[in-house]
């Protein structure tokens, strides 16, 4: 390592040197500490204990001293952030929820709007009153008529509620209603998102910003990009994640960004680019009494130019010198205090890689996925300290809560090292452009925390996806395009270059930008992969080596794989020189201070434990990264089963490692664990603690994958026996239990050839499903509709023999999907939900609209689905929960009797388990657990046969406008990031609620242009033309074809005595900006395109029509069912709401479920 660089990295912030509890037996990096001095900590001694009642926080009351002027409100309004989508997600419900907390503790009634039902802050345990309704100006407006708060928070409700709150104010409605905005002032908000106020205002203050012009047009946008010089990069206004900013290099891509991005948000900034530069973030907290501080400074792994939702986050910074950390960190006080925010907020920075120029990238004024990382990373809780912010509380007055003695008004300082790596999953989208930039592509993330930067990006990269091992390369056909050009893979790019291409660390860091500090540390790992390597045999390896790669964050599976050994061997071998890890806390302090908390860590780079192992929990695994099929659902039934053991008594021990989750706030268990979902580490903590039993049926599918290992290990598997699930989760297994229990199923096989696949498709008639076995992500699934795309994709996609089989079964078109979620005891089911999808079979469950109560099932069919759920409970012996996906098809010998096939079978928690449970009014998680820990289990109730004045839809949030290139074409493989869900008299009024509850959907009115096109030989265009053309809309088409089905289709029809015009509009397929042209011309404000087919190719009519009402911002609806729903509910519910009349569906959830049971 250079001498610069090691001198630059163990420079510190100006406080006294670390002092630890104990030293490990391997130097660390050298790891910044966060604190200033012991000054702006104050003295423990001099700060009187806390005084009050304690609430959900240990001692969260306040300090004894000068009372603050708080507030004076008694309801409080707290706006939610919606459906999870890419750039908004599960962070936002942690936030919420720390705030409702705050607000709890303070005796303030709290009414929540948020339609996002699978989250964990919509359960009355938190708010006193929720409305499950569009984050919208008009609904914000009649909850507050209904309402009649004193107060409303918009800080915690991400881009979503701020939006919404700016609006609101511009609209008069808060001087109206006589509501007070909490915390940061509306003209704050303002300033920091309208670019043009944010860079004058930063001017005032002598603060560097790159040099920017807003613009609201695209001409003006070219204008400006001369002005300031290419490269330029595109940033909009009041958007999220980046949405809608790139870079361009002429003004070709300038012209074409420029126009999404204005169709996105109404003003654009168009700024030099600084390429290259690092990027630095810091969180700032400040109160209404000007008292400032900076809990957290992060730095990008990566070089500025990706959006650091897509960067690799190193928490603290280690690469900056000490004067650029207070440069950055004065600038950073400068700045909140004159922006007067209140509260929390985070500045992004562009630093000089080799001086001390500066630029100030953004400020966001609110709660962001920064803030959570930074909570999550410091232990300090910034959301719920920026609530108490906002109810008056200064930072001296607050206590805080790890110490439980000293006050909030200090800088955390830390001993550790985190790092937060991205998730994306983007090789589930057909087209999709895997680079990333500006612009935010990732479905989630992860934190790992080591004592050295080893040890934590080693921990973190296996946090991403199971089949990583730790620092890893992949083939790539360009390697040097591959570190030269941001991808999602690039990571894997680097550790190819140092491990396998011999690349020096001078070479990939002129390609990648990327600081050699963080080079040199990854070659520590590159040279003991090779030593290992090198050695070749299990019992090659002494204690000294073992003990040398954990410290430098090796797994044993790592090991394993460079010696030729099993995991379970190397394990063996490591306990055996007695290399356990260590149990350290997170204490922020830097052991400066006592620390009391239950944050907890595993590490090899200490000697002692912080903690005595005397509680025996019970362990509950959590959901781990949010993924496209994993998110915030899992999170709910995590955090509601530690709360129902907690209830029964027992002693709650989490483990998960996902920052943006509620089950990773400190208070919700006895022990949290940001550890690896991994066996190695999972038995580990299991074997440390001398756990009950652990719970690994509410965390999604990772928990499930290792139970059966868990088991055989010696764990107590609390549930299903994992040799049961085992059963449920092997196709064979599964299928020769359903035939003996005479439960239908549709035609399988599982082949190793693609003749005898031929032979099977044959017999059974197409279309097929096809399913290759072992793949685990990507394009798993697809439906094939004749032998030449059988072979196709057998040969192409898949090398199929008996070690890689591929499982076809017979699919069947035009049948029903249905859900059965339950939850069984010793087999006996004690509670179930039926819920029916309005799209028909075929689209991934998870993509699906449900329907609860179902809308179309008669009693007789739920009673066969009861006796199915009864019979698998039975034969499974399965006590816990679990979901089930049935298929409702015609049945041609007897009519009157439905088929009802099983598909698919989990012995777990769903997803759609926090829906049921908050519709029907029953927790099915803590049934469940109840169930898992056989104690005060309840008696078997049919929740189907009450009948119910009400229903609910749920349906998905999509993040194609993130993923450029991607085809919205929807199938068997799932695509959704989110979901919301409404209620409703009826299905027409609580689809049409919900569909306008997704994000930034804008409701098309005539007499607005509708455009249609796909597949004209069913009657799905027809039906939605025949609904939406007498309420005046216009119709359009781009195809004659098209045109000659509609015009058949509408014969009958006449407006004003004459026939309904189908106009053909031109549409130029390889230009964008002459495209957009015309959907303006036209006043195209939605488009209905219902493809029989995925797109082959980017010149596909009907791929270019969807993909372009994603980047113009228009509704778009790509499935027949819900099509002819939508336009069912226009017909009905347009024209327009009457002035002044609160509608029918502005209702509470506890009104709509008769009480708060949830």
């Amino acid at each position: 390592m250079s001498s610069a660089a090691s001198t630059r990295v163990l420079l510190r912030a100006g406080c006294s040197l670390l002092k630890r509890k104990t030293f490990p037996s391997a130097p660390l990096s050298p790891i910044r500490s966060f604190s200033l001095s012991h000054s702006l900590r104050s003295s423990a001694s001099t700060i009187p204990a806390v005084t009050g009642i304690r609430g959900p926080y240990e001692g969260a009351s306040t300090i004894t001293g000068e009372a603050d002027n708080l507030v004076d409100v008694s309801k409080v309004l707290v706006v939610g952030s919606g459906a999870l989508s890419i750039g908004q997600a599960g962070e936002f419900d942690y936030s919420g929820s720390q705030a409702i907390k705050a607000l709890q503790e303070a005796s303030k009634k709290s009414i929540l709007i948020n339609p996002n039902i699978a989250t964990n802050q919509t359960s009355h345990a938190l708010a006193d009153e929720i409305y499950y309704l569009p984050v919208t100006p008009e609904y914000i407006t009649y909850v507050l008529e209904r309402e009649r708060p004193d107060g409303i928070l918009l800080t915690f409700g991400g881009q979503t509620a701020l939006n919404v709150g700016v609006q609101l104010e511009k609209m008069g409605v808060f001087e109206r209603y006589g509501v007070k905005v909490l915390g940061t002032p509306i003209a704050t908000l303002e300033t920091s998102e309208d670019r043009d106020l944010f860079a004058k205002a930063l001017k005032e203050i002598d603060i560097p910003i790159a040099e920017s012009i807003a613009v609201s047009t695209v001409d003006d946008a070219l204008a400006a990009a001369e002005e300031v010089g290419y490269p330029i990069i595109v940033r909009s206004a009041y958007a999220l994640g980046g949405l809608g900013s790139g870079f361009a290099n002429d003004a070709t891509e300038l012209r074409n960004l420029a126009s999404q991005s204005l169709s996105l948000a109404p003003q654009i900034l168009v700024e030099k680019s600084l390429k290259g530069w690092k990027e630095v973030e810091y969180e700032v907290v400040r109160d209404s009494k000007n008292n400032c501080i900076t809990v957290c400074n992060m730095e990008n792994f990566d070089p500025l130019g990706i959006h650091t939702g897509d960067s690799i986050v190193v928490a603290p910074s280690q690469t900056l010198s000490d004067e650029e950390y207070h440069m950055l960190r004065s600038a950073a006080i400068k700045i909140i205090r004159h922006l007067g925010v209140v509260g929390e907020c985070n500045v992004q920075y562009a630093l000089q890689p080799d001086g001390l120029d500066y630029r100030v990238i953004e400020v966001n004024a609110r709660l962001s996925r920064s803030s959570a990382l930074a909570s999550k990373a410091t232990g300090y809780p910034l959301a719920y300290t920026a609530a108490k912010i906002a109810l008056g509380h200064t930072l001296p007055n607050l206590p805080n809560h790890v110490t439980k003695t000293t006050s909030a008004n200090f800088e955390p300082s830390l001993d550790y090292i985190v790092t937060k790596i991205p998730r994306w999953d983007l090789a589930k989208f057909q087209h999709v452009k895997r680079d990333i930039g500006s612009s935010m592509k990732s479905v989630g993330e992860v934190m790992a925390i080591g004592r050295t930067f080893e040890e934590s990006i080693q921990k973190a990269i296996r946090q991403v996806d199971p089949s990583f091992v730790g620092f890893q390369g992949a083939e790539f056909d360009d390697l040097d395009a591959a570190l030269a050009n941001p991808s999602d893979r690039r990571w894997l790019a680097v550790g190819q270059a140092l491990l396998h291409k011999d690349y020096t660390v001078d070479r990939v860091h002129d390609l990648t930008k990327i600081d050699k500090w963080f080079l040199y540390k990854l070659m520590n790992i590159v040279r003991m992969q090779k030593e290992i390597e090198s050695i070749g045999s299990l019992f090659g390896l002494n204690k000294e080596l073992i003990k040398k790669a954990k410290q430098l964050g090796f797994s044993d599976k790592q090991i394993a794989l460079a010696v030729g050994a099993t995991e379970a061997e190397v394990r063996e071998r490591r306990k055996g020189f007695d290399i356990v890890p260590v149990v350290k806390k997170i204490d922020t302090l830097a052991a400066e201070f006592p620390a009391d908390t239950n944050y907890l860590y595993t590490t090899y780079n200490a000697t002692v434990s912080d903690i005595k192992f005397d509680e025996h929990g019970t362990l509950v695994l959590g959901s781990g990264v949010y993924r496209i099929g994993s998110s915030v659902e899992f999170d709910w039934c995590a955090v509601s089963t530690a709360r129902a053991l907690r209830e029964a008594g027992k002693k709650t021990i989490m483990i998960n490692y996902n920052p943006e989750t509620v089950s990773t706030d400190f208070d919700e268990v006895d022990r949290l664990y940001f550890e690896e979902l991994s066996y190695e580490r999972v038995m580990d903590i299991y074997e440390l603690e001398s756990a009950k039993g652990v719970v690994v049926s509410v965390g999604g599918q990772l928990p499930q994958n290792i139970a059966l290992s868990l088991q055989k290990s010696g764990c107590k598997v609390l549930g299903t026996d994992p040799e049961d699930i085992d059963k449920a989760e092997d196709r064979h297994k599964f299928s020769t239990i359903l035939d003996s229990i005479g439960v239908d199923q549709p035609a399988w096989k599982e082949l190793s050839s693609v003749s005898s696949a031929k032979e099977f498709c044959a017999s059974v008639g197409y279309p097929v499903l096809v399913r290759p076995s072992y793949v685990l992500s990507g394009a798993a699934m697809s439906v094939i509709r004749g032998e030449h795309e059988l072979v196709e994709k057998l040969t192409l996609a898949s090398d199929v023999s008996p070690d890689h089989p591929v499982v076809v079964s017979k699919f069947i078109e035009g049948a029903q999907e249905i859900d059965v979620d339950a939850v069984a005891y010793n087999g006996t089911v004690l509670v179930h939900a039926v819920s029916e999808h309005v799209e028909d079979a075929g689209i991934h469950s998870g993509d699906a609209t449900l329907v609860l109560p179902p809308n179309t099932l008669d009693s007789a069919t739920l009673a066969r689905l009861k006796e199915i759920a009864d019979k698998v409970a039975t034969a499974w012996k399965i006590s816990g929960p679990f979901n089930m996906q049935i298929i409702k098809a015609e049945n041609p010998e007897n009519p009157e009797l439905p088929d009802l096939k099983v598909i698919e079978c989990n012995l777990r928690a769903s997803r759609s388990f926090p829906f049921v449970s908050k519709v029907l009014g029953v927790n099915f998680i803590d049934v469940a657990t109840r169930a898992l820990i056989g104690k005060n289990v309840p008696e078997p109730v049919d929740l189907m046969a009450k009948e119910r004045g009400y229903v609910a839809v749920k349906v998905p949030q999509f993040s194609f406008t993130r993923l450029a290139g991607a085809d919205p074409f929807l199938g068997v493989e799932m695509a959704s990031t989110g979901e919301v869900a409404c209620f409703g008299h009826d299905l027409i009024e609580a689809y049409w609620t919900s569909m306008q509850a997704t994000m930034n959907f804008k409701l098309p009115l005539p007499p607005s242009g509708v455009l249609f096109g796909g597949d004209v030989s069913k009657s799905d265009l027809g039906r939605v033309a025949r609904r939406l053309a007498p309420l005046g809309f216009k119709l359009y088409v781009a195809s004659s074809i098209v045109r000659e089905y509609l015009d058949e289709e509408l014969t009958d029809i006449l407006i004003d005595g004459l026939p309904v015009t189908v106009s053909i509009i031109e549409f130029p397929k390889t230009d964008k900006r002459k495209l957009r042209e015309v959907f303006q011309k036209y006043d195209i404000q939605s488009v209905f395109n219902l493809a029989k087919d995925r797109a082959d190719n980017l010149l596909d009519e009907d791929y270019i029509m969807r993909r372009n009402a994603i980047d113009f911002a228009i509704p778009l609806f790509n499935e027949p069912r819900t099509a002819v729903l939508f336009a069912e509910c226009l017909k009905e519910k347009l024209p327009e709401k009457e002035e002044g009349v609160i509608p029918p569906e502005v209702q509470r959830w506890s009104e709509w479920i008769g009480g708060k049971p949830v």
